[in-house]
């Protein structure tokens, strides 16, 4: 496991791009990046200002890479990370100018829901949150994505101003298996008809 740098973000932005192809959510928001050309440019935009805004944030990105090669990757917000955001906030604009040449208004307010709701019902505790995870999709099912929540899980057990993990998924198979990591299903909710399913690993 390594910590990406800003020149690992073409991979970043190639390896997120494909394996959230198919999520209910990404594909809300922005149509089948598979099929439309023009909603794989809205991914890619997206994406690509979430891998800038982990450098300007308190996140950090960490990748499994195997002969130069990222096969799986996850970004995790640190706890005490809104007191940076709010010193951080020009900066961040400027990024997200680019974003919005490529997204319509009511994409965004959407982002911003998702984000607003997602946060409420995490539990009132001191903790990392999960923002993506993602495995290269001819790399899935060989274990890189256990790799990365055990790297994940490991730096927050050690984390002594942390309390846990938080996380979101629109993906129902997947509450088995953050369940086999230890994680809850602390709530339900729906954003625009997409069920979201909010997930909590307490230490």
């Amino acid at each position: 496991m390594s910590k990406l740098i800003k020149s690992d973000k073409p991979l970043f932005v190639s390896l997120m791009s494909r394996a959230f192809a198919k999520d209910p959510f990404f594909m809300h928001l922005f149509g089948d990046s598979v099929l439309d050309r023009k909603a794989r440019r809205r991914v890619s935009a997206f994406v690509s200002f979430m891998f800038d805004k982990s450098f300007l944030l308190y996140e950090e990105v960490w990748g499994c890479f195997e002969n130069e090669s990222l096969l799986g990757t996850y970004i995790v917000e640190k706890p005490y990370a809104s007191k940076l955001q709010n010193m951080k906030g020009l900066l961040l604009i400027g990024r997200l100018i680019p974003l919005l040449f490529q997204i319509s208004g009511q994409t965004l307010s959407l982002l911003n829901s998702y984000m607003k709701v997602t946060r409420s019902v995490a539990p009132p505790l001191t903790h990392h949150y999960l923002i993506m995870i993602a495995v290269k999709p001819e790399n899935q099912g060989k274990g890189i994505g256990k790799v990365l929540l055990k790297h994940l899980l490991n730096s927050v057990n050690m984390d002594t101003k942390s309390h846990g993990v938080a996380l979101d998924t629109e993906n129902k198979e997947n509450i088995k298996l953050y369940q086999k990591f230890g994680f809850t299903l602390s709530n339900e909710t729906q954003i625009d008809n997409v069920p979201v399913y909010c997930m909590f690993y307490k230490k």
